[in-house]
């Protein structure tokens, strides 16, 4: 796939690029995206892909999948396995094979034992308490350690019986040995292995020490020939230990890491932590629900990975907050399927209507979408009996109703022009039935001699198929639903975030498969469910979005 579909926004990191290339310093560039394999990826996931992929192709590069398994009780192959597929559904494809920061424990092993030859690393028996107490404050510098002049050869022993499992876990680290006074405190000494003996989900219990993010992460760039090191903001602290690492150690390549600022969205979190507990908690019905801002979620939603590249496209890159609303989201999927959806009827809430003249009434064909004809066409049944929505039809009118009223006529969605005759109510005075006529001379043309302004959808009882139609709303009642530091996030969960109805639909989608989006006119975006729908059998729809945005000029 291209990523040029629409043109390219400039930003910063596309013109450092430029002038990599334009100097000779590169030849080509090689991006990469390395996630944790400990959660299922999220829409500020999304932004990383859509930067590191999309770069490497606009450049004619490459970008390598690699994943940070150096943390292993939190790991698992099914986290692994969603991350590749959620790359491949967004529309992009890595460098062979895909890569693991485990790959390189040996090589990570084999510069951890340089350091410690060059007297620039040493094994610390401090406790994790007093490593603390130690490394003193933003404000005050730290203290070296007591065990920060143990001899070279003392410590390629202590080191080599850490591997060996000679020694408890906690009871030892390496550090490398920098600056105890920098005023960045990632510089202050800090660990590059920990003893800890967890079961790994590609090495198994080979390892009882493993290796510190920002130790390993550096290295493996390296070894990948990685030109650009893109992350988010809050590595830039970090920048001076990436650099340092490589630069004392004997390696033939030095990436240059480059910062930018991750995505903030609106009525969502982006906290693995805390959408772990939404799911662990029951909050949500798993990593996948529509409700949630993963890409597995946004995916069962309906939303279409044009629409989400085209989404990453426009909010940029740069350094400062990239805070975003909702409805910017919403408006770059809505606009994407707007293109792509046939469109068909539903009835969510219905309300049944008798047609008392029906006889002699015809069905007609109706095309599946306004602006392209090749999606072709299907015939829209009529009945004596059809449901219409609830909310179409109004006993005592507001102003500038233009539905349906006793006496008043509509169109139904491409077919007869209707009159309501007659209301009929149950004990409590509600209108569950309506009896109406047609004018059989309005099957494709306008009425004579009066205008019919209001046209509503509608299907018929005979031939419409039974759906679950799941309506999703945003997960939180306010945007920044975890900025309050003295409330739970959980206080904000939107009650009213999911409504599962009983409706009705064309007979047209009775064989639609998993993950099928439609537009149910009038009323919004639709996607099969890929989880429940079951073509033929089980029709379940879920709402990927309304057809306009309604929400902030509700909100508060």
């Amino acid at each position: 796939m291209s990523s040029n579909a629409q043109a390219t926004i400039p930003h910063f990191i596309r013109s450092i690029i430029d002038a990599d290339l334009a100097s000779g310093k590169h030849r080509s560039i090689v991006t990469r995206f390395p996630p944790e394999p400990n959660g299922y990826l999220h829409v500020g996931h999304a932004k990383s892909i859509c930067l590191n992929f999309g770069l490497a192709l606009d450049f004619h590069g490459q970008c390598n999948l690699r994943f940070d398994d150096t943390n292993p009780e939190k790991e698992s192959e099914e986290y692994a396995r969603s991350i590749q597929e959620d790359v491949q559904w967004l529309g992009f494809q890595w460098q062979g094979e895909v890569r693991w920061a485990s790959d390189y424990f040996e090589q990570l092993y084999a510069y951890a034992v340089e350091l410690i030859r060059q007297g620039k690393a040493y094994v610390d028996d401090l406790t994790a308490d007093e490593m603390r107490e130690y490394r003193g404050t933003l404000t005050q510098p730290g203290r070296n350690s007591p065990y920060r002049e143990r001899a070279v050869t003392e410590n390629l022993d202590l080191f080599q019986r850490m591997r060996a499992g000679e020694f408890a876990d906690g009871a030892k680290v390496l550090r490398v040995k920098i600056d105890m006074a920098s005023g960045n405190i990632n510089m202050r000494d800090p660990v590059i292995y920990r003893i800890r003996r967890a079961h790994h989900i590609r090495t198994g219990d080979a390892w009882c020490i493993y290796p510190m993010y920002d130790y390993t992460h550096c290295i493996s760039d390296a070894l990948e020939g990685i030109t650009h090191s893109l992350c988010t903001l809050e590595f830039e602290d970090h920048r001076p230990l990436y650099d340092w690492v490589l630069d004392n150690i004997t390696i033939g390549c030095h990436p240059q890491q480059i910062e930018f600022s991750r995505l903030e969205l609106h009525y969502t979190i982006t906290s693995k932590r805390k959408l772990l507990q939404l799911v662990t908690e029951k909050h949500v019905s798993g990593w996948d629900d529509p409700r949630m801002p993963t890409i597995q979620g946004m995916r069962r939603r309906g939303y279409s990975p044009e629409g989400i590249r085209e989404f990453a496209r426009r909010i940029g890159i740069s350094k400062s907050p990239n805070v975003v609303d909702m409805s910017e989201l919403e408006a770059c999927i809505r606009e994407d399927l707007e293109a792509r959806a046939p469109r068909v009827m539903a009835v969510i809430r219905p309300l049944k209507v008798t047609i008392t003249n029906a006889d002699g009434a015809q069905s007609r064909e109706a095309g599946f979408h306004p602006s392209h004809p090749e999606f072709g066409s299907r015939v829209v049944p009529f009945g004596r009996e059809i449901w219409i929505e609830q909310d179409d039809f109004a006993e005592v009118p507001p102003e500038g109703w233009q539905r349906l009223t006793p006496g008043g006529e509509v169109r139904l969605r491409y077919s007869y022009v209707m009159r309501c005759d007659e209301v009929v109510k149950d004990s409590a005075g509600n209108a569950i039935e309506l009896r109406c006529s047609i004018d059989h001379d309005t099957l494709g043309k306008n009425p004579v001699g009066r205008k019919v302004k209001g046209v509503i959808h509608w299907l018929s009882c005979e031939h419409a198929l039974p759906a679950e139609i799941r309506l999703y709303d945003r997960l939180f009642t306010v945007p920044e639903p975890d900025a309050d530091k003295e409330r739970n996030f959980l206080e904000f969960i939107n009650p009213d975030s999911l409504t599962a109805v009983q409706s009705w639909v064309e007979p047209a989608v009775r064989d639609a498969q998993a993950e099928t989006r439609y537009q149910f006119e009038r009323l919004g975006y639709f996607c099969t469910d890929r989880r429940e729908h079951q073509p033929g059998v089980k029709l379940v729809f879920n709402r990927t979005v309304a057809l306009k945005d309604s929400w902030t000029k509700e909100q508060p």
